[in-house]
């Protein structure tokens, strides 16, 4: 029972920091764009960067101890989670990791070209794809546990 209970706790905690993670990356690239200079970008980008160090352990816990919390045969929203998790695991290995290296790479270089523009666009996008997912994730997560309730069901609108 103890070792169930560390796991949700490392579950929960892992979750929140990948989910807040990739949300200040995804904060400081966009702001950084917009407001201002190649070298705050440039910052932001070895930021990202190295802050891969905290975010794929981060990753990686939420899903090993999501497969080990949904056990042999996982059922329900379980399933769903894990289905979602697979496609949050492929973004980030295929996607926004070596987008994020290869960003750094091209800012430290003041290359600034229409090729580090095209695969800004294709990170944003992946970063905007796993944010959701996680908080879907996040959301079944408390329903699960009782924190988060099923909600009321919407009125259906009637014709007057």
């Amino acid at each position: 029972m103890k070792r169930r209970i560390a796991f949700r706790t490392l579950h929960a905690v892992a979750g929140s920091i990948a989910l807040l993670t990739i949300l200040l990356f995804q904060t400081a690239t966009i702001t950084s764009e917009l407001l201002g200079d190649h070298t705050l970008i440039a910052s932001v980008k070895f930021a990202i960067a190295t802050g891969l160090l905290v975010l794929v352990p981060a990753l990686a816990a939420t899903g090993g101890s999501g497969i080990k919390l949904s056990g042999p045969r996982p059922k329900g929203l379980a399933v769903t989670k894990l289905g979602r998790m697979k496609i949050v695991a492929a973004n980030g290995l295929l996607i926004l990791v070596p987008a994020a290296l290869f960003l750094n790479w091209k800012a430290q270089h003041g290359a600034f070209d229409p090729t580090f523009w095209a695969v800004q666009v294709a990170e944003i996008a992946a970063g905007v794809v796993n944010l959701a997912l996680l908080g879907l994730n996040m959301r079944g997560g408390l329903r699960m546990t009782g924190r988060l309730g099923r909600g009321k069901p919407r009125p259906v609108a009637r014709p007057v």
